[in-house]
């Protein structure tokens, strides 16, 4: 009977410690995958700032992390990486933009174990109409607003002067950074004594998201043209633009950057710690795909909701802290933000004719 106690004792013990998974709970060492839109895990922008969140997760919460290049960007390129993650045990999957919404809507019925987060997108079938099942969650951001932050911020700071906007292919989120710039830029020079014009010849989309030479050779003609600040919302397409006014930054030409999607600072330095990003048209990517990898561990995970993250919960807006920025314009721009927050100042999504 000793004997059989002590079995069973041990068998308890091990059960006991294999519930309790080393102290980290049922969900420790979850395995997170990400499949890269159009552009490198390290583009500067929409893939680097989704993964950076998901780095961040398995820094602080334990998971195990993969991210998958597929071969294209079209449906079938996107829905075999899906696959091969999940065959690979990775049942969390992140997908950051638009393009993974018909194979989202497809992966979401076809695997209905894993959980799907789709950035910038809503799964639907060609039709357009979202179908957002249990097991998927769909994020959007208020881009219009982050857009007009950085249109006051670039207004206040260079007082006068032209402005252009670079954007890689002519989809919403992209228009809504331009949209919502050019509505800065107005709000700045109707109501807060500044002179930034933006002419229509200096607004365009390259058509892409990953042709940094395109970006380059765009920037180069505005810059040639007389513009003086150049927005761009454009993936590879804007590391283009960034470096041609780091090179002309260094040969003594005035010019600036607005960055996107994330804080772009240290991509623009040139010499030192000095850096032609004057501000960034931020939305919080990385914190995004944290919190949702997080609420998937608490037991939480907002399965069949479509979420909007605007500047009331802080999803968009510019850096905090920015040495290109004076204080006197970081304390004007933080109180538009309250206008905004409060309602008192509107954002339109859509675009009115502003262009000269």
């Amino acid at each position: 009977m000793k004997k059989a106690l002590i079995i069973l004792l041990t068998l308890s013990l091990v059960s006991f410690l294999a519930a309790c998974g080393g102290g980290g709970g049922a969900k420790d060492g979850l395995k997170v995958g990400m499949v890269t839109d159009a552009g490198t895990i390290d583009d500067k922008s929409f893939n680097q700032g989704t993964w950076e969140g998901i780095l961040q997760a398995k820094e602080e919460l334990n998971i195990q992390e993969k991210y998958l290049k597929p071969a294209g960007t079209t449906e079938a390129d996107y829905l075999k990486e899906i696959g091969n993650l999940y065959d690979a045990g990775y049942k969390f999957i992140v997908t950051p933009g638009f393009k993974f919404e018909t194979a989202v809507f497809q992966a979401q019925s076809r695997y209905e174990d894993a959980k799907f987060v789709i950035i910038d997108g809503a799964p639907h079938s060609g039709d357009y109409n979202p179908v957002v099942n249990e097991n998927t969650v769909s994020v959007f951001f208020t881009e219009h607003e982050s857009g007009f932050l950085a249109g006051v911020a670039t207004a206040l700071e260079l007082n006068e002067g032209e402005a252009g906007f670079i954007g890689g292919m002519e989809i919403p989120a992209v228009q809504k950074f331009n949209w919502g710039f050019q509505q800065g830029v107005q709000y700045a020079n109707e109501n807060l004594g500044t002179n930034i014009s933006i002419k229509a010849e200096n607004v365009l989309y390259q058509g892409s998201f990953d042709n940094v030479a395109a970006g380059g050779q765009i920037a180069a003609q505005m810059f040639d043209r007389g513009v003086n600040v150049i927005f761009t919302a454009a993936g590879g397409v804007g590391v283009g633009a960034i470096n041609e006014a780091k090179n002309r930054a260094l040969g003594g030409e005035q010019v600036w950057i607005v960055g996107v999607d994330v804080d772009q600072y240290a991509d623009g330095i040139y010499e030192g710690d000095k850096s032609i990003i004057l501000t960034s048209a931020m939305k919080k990517l990385d914190q995004v795909a944290f919190d949702m990898v997080k609420a998937e561990i608490d037991g939480e995970f907002p399965g069949g909701e479509t979420l909007t993250f605007d500047v009331t919960n802080n999803g968009v807006g510019i850096p905090e802290e920015n040495p290109n920025l004076s204080e006197d314009t970081i304390t004007q721009v933080k109180d538009v933000l309250e206008k905004i927050k409060s309602g008192d100042i509107t954002v339109s999504a859509e675009q009115g004719n502003l262009l000269k």
